[in-house]
């Protein structure tokens, strides 16, 4: 996989000095791999291994799809998916089996962060660039992180509830994502600074681990606890629809509910918005095609010591005024 025409290899041993095949020069404070891959350049062929935390979620599918598309527009790339299915020992199984299989560069979503760290960090050390998505791990050996900033998010989530659905203050519960991952606690810390001095407080809260179903259990069991309840924080569209769904069946049809992910699809968090079943969400792009960007970088243009450290995705907050166009913006390209 790793083959190569022999001017490419001499071209990246030229470039070897400037981090070639890794990013590990370009960091702040990270550290280089124990062996060095030398970069095959544009006449190699090389594997990709995706580990995906779950395909139960839209997102995770989306990712996936973005992954996919992105990768056929490289012909020097064949990408492997694994799905760890929410299970962070069969995550790290995958992990290691792509290692036995000698992939060229590895893409992890993790399941949560601190039991995925030392498989990552194992193959960083071998010598495969790792491209970190959307959930962090522990530490920084990884070749470079891709994702949106989950606490700017959820602060802006907050401030969107503060100004818009709770001006004068009250009460609300908040339905979070899985617990070791570092999204539901970043985008429950951002919440908490966008609501700050805003005399609102979170009453009640439960983990749904980003599924519709429980979800939906955690809506209903906290309506139950808290009936005068009228907004509701979720940490992804989904279980923010599924709230919704709760909220009817406790006789209380205007909740207000505000979700992350807008996805650009009919099924997705926008069209929600747009047909008033969510009143708002914010974008959170999943970082399949930036994913792919990296790695043709790091594997065909010898350019690995371009590819930063950490990559912030943007994000856009989608309310029932622009949410056809951007909609409609997302689905351009």
């Amino acid at each position: 996989m790793r083959a190569a025409a022999a001017t490419a290899l001499t071209a990246c041993a030229v470039l070897a000095v400037a981090g070639c095949g890794t990013t590990s020069e370009n960091t702040e404070g990270g550290q280089a791999p124990a062996q060095q891959k030398e970069c095959g350049g544009p006449d190699g062929k090389y594997t990709i291994g995706m580990s995906q935390a779950n395909v139960a979620e839209p997102y995770r599918e989306r990712m996936d799809d973005d992954i996919r598309k992105a990768a056929e527009a490289v012909p020097q790339f064949e990408v492997t998916f694994a799905d760890a299915a929410k299970d962070n020992s069969k995550q790290v199984q995958d992990v290691e089996t792509f290692m036995t299989q000698q992939i060229d560069l590895l893409v992890i979503s993790p399941n949560e962060a601190t039991p995925l760290t030392a498989v990552v960090k194992k193959a960083y050390d071998a010598g495969i660039p790792v491209i970190v998505l959307d959930r962090k791990v522990d530490g920084d050996a990884y070749t470079t992180y891709i994702g949106a900033d989950n606490v700017d998010i959820g602060k802006q989530a907050g401030e969107f509830v503060a100004t818009k659905l709770l001006p004068n203050g009250g009460n609300l519960l908040e339905i979070r994502g899985l617990a070791g991952s570092t999204p539901a606690k970043e985008r429950s810390d951002g919440f908490k600074q966008g609501i700050e001095g805003k005399n609102i407080t979170v009453v009640g809260s439960g983990d749904g681990d980003w599924e519709r179903d429980k979800g939906q259990q955690q809506a209903d069991a906290l309506l139950k606890a808290h009936p005068d309840v009228n907004v509701i924080y979720s940490h992804n569209d989904p279980m923010g629809e599924a709230a919704q769904i709760a909220a009817q069946n406790a006789g209380k049809p205007d909740m207000k509910v505000v979700g992350i992910d807008g996805l650009p699809i009919e099924a997705g968090g926008i069209k929600a918005v747009e047909a008033g079943r969510l009143a708002a969400t914010l974008v959170y792009p999943t970082g399949g095609k930036e994913a792919i960007d990296a790695a043709k970088k790091i594997l065909v243009d010898c350019q690995g010591d371009g590819v930063q450290k950490a990559q912030t995705l943007p994000t856009e907050l989608v309310t029932k005024e622009n949410a056809a166009g951007v909609y409609a913006k997302l689905n351009a390209g």
